[in-house]
């Protein structure tokens, strides 16, 4: 779909609907806004949260 055709798609719908598209719009931009700015992960962020056995290593059997 052009810009030509979806500008007059939009142009033909009537003010409430016009508003709505407006605002799934500004919810597209702000969802690829996220993505974009999630923070890396650190390593070792977890440490202390989790507690293994001393035999966690040893084969099973």
């Amino acid at each position: 779909m052009s810009d030509v055709q979806l500008l007059t798609e939009i142009s033909s719908l009537p003010a409430n609907l016009k508003q709505e598209v407006f605002d799934f719009v500004a919810f597209l931009k702000y969802k690829k806004q996220q993505k974009t700015t999630a923070k890396k992960r650190q390593f070792g962020y977890a440490k202390g949260y989790f507690k293994m056995t001393e035999d966690f290593d040893k084969p099973i059997g």
